[in-house]
């Protein structure tokens, strides 16, 4: 007599897991699991529209669908996905509801300022990373948050 099958129970994972795996593999395929769908809220869809155009030049002022800068990046990524931003990152910021640190999390916008202002924003991709268009002669890439001093915001 064959021994009875265990069912597993798997976790769904979390948002931020599955960016991090997205991130990880680059994107190179389309990830149609159920786990996915699940946790794509808004924020993390956006994301995976800024990811999904890595390597597209920076371009200032541009808002896509090819070229962008960081705002018109944040701006399009969350168009696609039903949301409307505002055009510029300082817009953006108050636009957005503001969160601390602890509280990021994967599809959240990441402010850096100055005594000037808000001069740039990127989107969190979890583990310390945001996907960005950093200045002219770059083009939209993962990178390392290089600085604690970021604001966090987060589109409702």
């Amino acid at each position: 007599m064959k021994a009875p099958h265990k069912r597993r129970h798997l976790r769904p994972l979390s948002a931020a897991a599955i960016v991090s795996i997205l991130t990880f593999t680059g994107f190179g395929a389309t990830v149609t699991t159920a786990s996915t769908a699940q946790a794509s809220t808004v924020s993390v869809r956006a994301l995976e529209i800024a990811a999904s155009k890595q390597g597209s030049p920076y371009r200032w002022g541009a808002t896509g669908p090819r070229l962008f800068d960081c705002s018109g990046l944040t701006l399009y990524s969350f168009k696609q996905v039903g949301r409307n931003l505002p055009r510029t990152a300082a817009q953006q910021y108050g636009y957005t509801r503001h969160i601390s640190r602890e509280a990021r999390s994967a599809g959240d916008l990441v402010f850096f300022a100055s005594k000037q202002g808000i001069y740039h924003v990127g989107m969190y991709a979890g583990n310390g990373k945001i996907w960005h268009a950093p200045k002219t002669g770059t083009v939209v890439r993962l990178e390392r948050i290089w600085t604690e001093k970021v604001l966090y915001g987060r589109v409702d």
